[in-house]
């Protein structure tokens, strides 16, 4: 883990206090140095003290809260929700009922899987956001709560045996990149074993119903994975398909000895496939729907499976009967998106989260036989009005290669001309959906801004090829796309060019950070959160067990092509082009984006002159989780948004 800096902490740096070009206000000038202040957890350098106007007129877009449906237990369902600081598993035993809050911890529990006779769940949790995860099962009956797993080690994936006698998982070492297949007993940590000693970012999936037989699947990236089977028994290790260059998405044994899963074998989007393990031979269900499967479940007589689609954003619900191929149509939903379809322990109905872009997650159900919906939780707005709430358009915009972009824009009320926030996804393997935001929805009503929502090149959702177009030495197409982003808006009456900022987390900060480079002449300043500064610090430094990933994604830094194309895309070696105010954020703990990227961008563009505001939590990760940390990171962006807007 890293260590944590010496505390308190009060640095002082001299820098130039210099007017930012363009700006009508003093509202980026400073003093000739710059204090770094701590406030509790919060470190923070340039940022004024909060007006009471900001924080109340945040007060209730800040306590928005939705439910995400996790898992069935009997009749009842768990949900994840927060009341306080940070999200903890529930227990609701009818729709519309009081939530029993079950998980009590300083740090976020977001997911659940209950054990097949019910008696139980797993769960993980990490400390501070490092992703060093742990595992735990909670009895029903008693309420204790066993912890299963080794201190300091990272343990994911955890999957119940048919029987529920055993737990299969993935454990890593800091330190190590390959992950080792575990089992045991969780309700006795000291019957926990090593099975496999593993590879690189493998996983377990699933468990046949003897208990002997483990399917795992390796990631090596967003199109190309691997499946295996290991017989425990036996101590056999065999790849299936080892000469397919595919990805899979996840896996559940059938009863016929045959394999369900998703995959993009022969297709240009993620279909629902059966795979015979013997012969490799795949059958797809879904080559005549061309968007990608998300999320599945088999059925516990095993002969229908519930999956969701994403149609270029929104999503559906679909049923598949295995004994046909047969596919009809789930339940009449409104636009929005659907995750975690989950069947009950009878078959009778599917449990699922739905959110749409003016309705945060609330936890669904639906009955097999009629299809009939089943709302169990009404997430809260913060009292706020929601007929304000604002619908995004769906839009293509043309790119300079003759493609077309999509997009989302959210238009506030008013002809305008509103200033514009453009906010990009990070992944980049990812995709914006339209789903709830309050940030966005805050932004358009109170600050009056458009949001524009890009789904650059790279962009998951759109098929492999798409997916591809930013790969290795093209990683400056997807930030042409934001350049072509910008001409779109030029076209837009109501929409005002001089005042655009960037806002992006993640791969999306690095974004932010090129696009501030190579267009700051068109941009009014932009918000970089956990972001990428330099690719080869970056991969240098992000924790081992997510380096090949990135490198499959990114390209290999010990390659000479490589590197010289990092060094010439590198925000950090052109941070002289930053001439625009920017705000970096920061978790320290970040196993994913370290946080030296963020210091090594702050300390460069002050040293060239630049104005920066900077925020680091000491007690999160890779973005903040916990609610007072997110109240005091969004009343700043408030701040930095209406001082670039000429709002103060």
């Amino acid at each position: 883990m890293t260590p944590h800096l010496s505390r308190p902490l009060l640095l002082v740096a001299s820098v130039a206090a210099l007017m930012v070009a363009g700006l009508s206000t003093d509202a980026f000038s400073q003093a000739p140095t710059v204090e770094r202040v701590e406030q509790g957890n919060l470190q923070m350098e340039n940022i004024p003290d909060i007006p009471a106007e900001v924080s109340e007129r945040l007060r209730r877009y800040q306590n928005v809260r939705g439910h995400g449906f996790l898992d069935w237990v009997g009749d009842d369902i768990l949900i994840s929700t927060r009341f306080g600081e940070v999200s903890q598993i529930h227990r609701v035993d009818q729709p519309g009922g009081a939530r029993q809050q079950i998980t009590f911890y300083d740090e976020p529990v977001g997911g659940a899987s209950v054990s097949p006779d019910g008696s139980a769940f797993l769960f993980g949790k990490d400390t501070g956001g490092d992703e060093f995860y742990q595992g735990y099962l909670y009895d029903f009956e008693g309420g204790d709560v066993t912890a299963f797993t080794e201190p300091g080690t990272r343990n994911i994936s955890l999957v119940w045996s048919d029987d529920g006698s055993l737990v299969v998982w993935g454990r890593s070492r800091e330190g190590d990149a390959d992950t080792d297949i575990f089992a045991g007993d969780p309700a006795d940590p000291g019957s926990a074993r090593m099975i496999h000693e593993g590879q690189s970012a493998i996983r377990p999936v699933d468990v046949d119903e003897t208990g002997d037989t483990v399917l795992l699947q390796q990631y090596q990236s967003i199109t190309k994975s691997r499946l295996f089977i290991l017989d425990v028994e036996n101590e056999t290790f065999t790849e299936l398909n080892p000469d397919l260059d595919v990805a899979y998405r996840g896996g559940e044994f059938l009863s016929d000895g045959t394999i369900l899963t998703a995959s993009d074998a022969d297709s240009e989007f993620v279909n629902l496939v059966r795979l015979d393990p013997k012969d490799g031979e795949m059958t797809s269900f879904t080559d005549a729907i061309d968007w990608d499967v998300q999320g599945f479940d088999l059925s516990p007589d095993g002969k229908t499976v519930v999956f969701g689609v994403n149609e270029g954003g929104p999503g559906t619900l679909k049923l598949l009967d295995l004994d046909t191929g047969a596919v009809r149509n789930g339940p009449d939903l409104p636009i929005g998106i659907v995750s975690n379809p989950t069947f009950n322990d009878d078959g009778s109905a599917v449990g699922f989260s739905f959110r749409s872009a003016t309705a945060p997650t609330d936890a669904w159900s639906f009955d097999m036989d009629t299809m009939a919906l089943t709302r169990w939780t009404m997430a809260e707005v913060g009292g706020l009005d929601t007929s304000t709430f604002v619908e995004p358009d769906m839009f293509d915009y043309p790119n300079a290669d003759g493609m077309d972009i999509p997009a989302f824009i959210y238009r506030p009320s008013g002809d305008g001309p509103h200033p514009v926030i453009v906010s990009i996804h990070g992944g980049p393997e990812s995709q914006s959906r339209p789903g709830f935001s309050s940030n966005f929805q805050y932004w358009v009503n109170e600050l009056g801004a458009a949001v524009v929502v890009p789904n650059v090149r790279g962009s998951a959702g759109y098929g492999k090829t798409y997916v591809g177009l930013d790969n290795g030495l093209n990683r400056k197409r997807s930030v042409e796309d934001i350049g072509a982003l910008l001409d779109w808006i030029g076209t837009q009456d109501d929409l005002d060019s001089d005042r655009i900022v960037v806002y992006g987390g993640s791969y999306g900060g690095y974004m932010v950070l090129a696009s501030m480079i190579d267009y700051a002449d068109r941009l009014a300043g932009g918000i970089n959160i956990v972001g990428i500064s330099d690719f080869k610090t970056f991969l240098q430094n992000t924790q081992d067990y997510r380096r090949d990933l990135r490198r499959a994604e990114y390209g290999d830094e010990r390659d000479a092509e490589v590197a010289a194309f990092f060094e010439e895309i590198s925000p950090l070696r052109n941070a002289d082009r930053i001439t625009k105010p920017i705000f970096i954020i920061q978790g320290y703990n970040d196993p994913r984006v370290p946080y030296t990227e963020a210091e090594q961008i702050l300390e460069a563009v002050r040293d060239n002159g630049g104005e920066a505001w900077y925020l680091m939590a000491m007690d999160e990760g890779h973005g903040f989780r916990k609610k007072s940390n997110r109240v005091f990171q969004r009343e700043a962006e408030t701040l930095f948004l209406e001082k670039i807007f000429g709002r103060d």
